[in-house]
């Protein structure tokens, strides 16, 4: 019944400025302003995500965005270079750059503004 919908995601923030300041000018993301006081996040070749305010937000405690990368080191150090700290998670053995390299892909994680949770990951191409 849904397999030709086209699904999108969203999430909550607390403050959609510094929300929309932090995905369009330091991740360089396409950040668009959508119906009802929203805003679109524009992945390429992807549907747009939905960013709503929340006064009651409570940020994830799980991973709500993964970035797929080709090369994590260069984009650790660039993200660093923009003011991003990357999350220490010692039970996944991340190291001084925060990068984990625990069973599976390469992955760092970082957070958002409103405290949600995000990742870059390294995706062989």
């Amino acid at each position: 019944m849904l397999q030709k919908s086209k699904a999108f995601s969203g999430f909550s923030v607390d403050d959609l400025k510094k929300a929309k300041t932090f995905y369009q000018d330091i991740l360089g993301l396409t950040v668009k302003d959508g119906p009802m006081g929203l805003i679109e996040l524009h992945i390429e070749e992807g549907t747009p995500i939905l960013v709503y305010p929340k006064p009651n937000h409570r940020p994830a405690t799980f991973t709500i965005l993964n970035f797929p990368v080709s090369n994590i080191e260069n984009t650790v150090k660039k993200l660093k270079e923009k003011g991003i700290v990357f999350e220490q998670y010692p039970e996944l053995n991340t190291d001084e750059k925060g990068i984990s390299n625990n069973e599976g892909p390469l992955i760092a994680w970082f957070k958002d503004p409103a405290g949600n949770i995000l990742s870059i990951i390294q995706i062989d191409e």
